[in-house]
């Protein structure tokens, strides 16, 4: 690998859902690629402060399953370059027993926030004709899990919904893809039965979880010039499991 691969020196990204995780990985790895970073987080505050003192970026708290918050942030983040929309959370529980509360919840912040967020970088890179946007997606949204009918729609929904949003702006030269994560060591993995585990690396050809790093490099990837004529892809990052 050159020094100058996949470079984003200049650039400045904006990442939600960055205090930890997947979401802190990416935002680690566009740093290190050169890219001013805007850690976007709901809670975490600590966690995030922390990260954005090590990589160089800032902080900003915002709700963006929020309209407005979610514009206030893009906003603070100033003229970004690259939107990695990560922010996202589970309410699992079985469909007929499922409150309207976690349904609504699930959505507004997994699916709505990409809406909200993207709507609001949209002008600015348009303008500029230039931009990349990566949403980040679930296997649970291409292949569905029990208990979770609200955290799949809302995953296959951000799909469906970049797909949509690649074909507007590709001729203002604005990229939009999607990366759909297999099974990654988090903590939403880490309280899941020994069972469920021994499950998913049975289906999963290279045989073990993913590591948050595993779906930033691709993150990085899709945000830098080497990735210029790819636009409304869905990327799998899962070791195969989605075959």
């Amino acid at each position: 690998m050159t020094a100058g691969f996949c470079s984003l020196d200049g650039k400045t990204a904006l990442v939600t859902g960055a205090s930890k995780g997947i979401g802190r990985a990416i935002a680690a790895e566009l740093a290190s690629a050169g890219a001013s970073v805007v850690l976007s987080y709901r809670t975490g505050a600590d966690e995030a402060e922390e990260l954005a003192a090590e990589i160089g970026g800032r902080a900003v708290q915002a709700d963006v399953s929020d309209p407005e918050s979610a514009r206030a942030l893009v906003e603070a983040a100033g003229d970004v370059d690259v939107l990695v929309n990560n922010a996202g959370i589970t309410r699992d529980g079985l469909l007929v027993r499922m409150s309207d509360e976690d349904w609504r919840a699930v959505i507004d912040t997994n699916l709505a926030s990409c809406f909200y967020t993207c709507r609001a970088v949209a002008r600015g890179m348009m303008k500029k004709r230039s931009g990349a946007v990566v949403n980040i997606s679930s296997i649970v949204g291409i292949h569905g899990n029990w208990g979770q009918t609200n955290y799949a729609a809302s995953k296959a929904g951000i799909i469906g919904f970049t797909k949509a949003l690649a074909r507007e702006l590709g001729s203002r030269n604005v990229r939009a893809n999607v990366v759909v994560p297999g099974y990654v060591k988090t903590q939403l993995t880490d309280v899941l039965p020994e069972e469920a585990t021994k499950t998913m690396l049975d289906n999963t050809p290279l045989g073990r979880l993913g590591d948050p790093e595993d779906v930033a490099g691709a993150v990085r990837f899709l945000c830098s010039e080497e990735a210029a004529f790819i636009t409304g892809a869905v990327l799998l990052v899962d070791g195969g499991l989605g075959m």
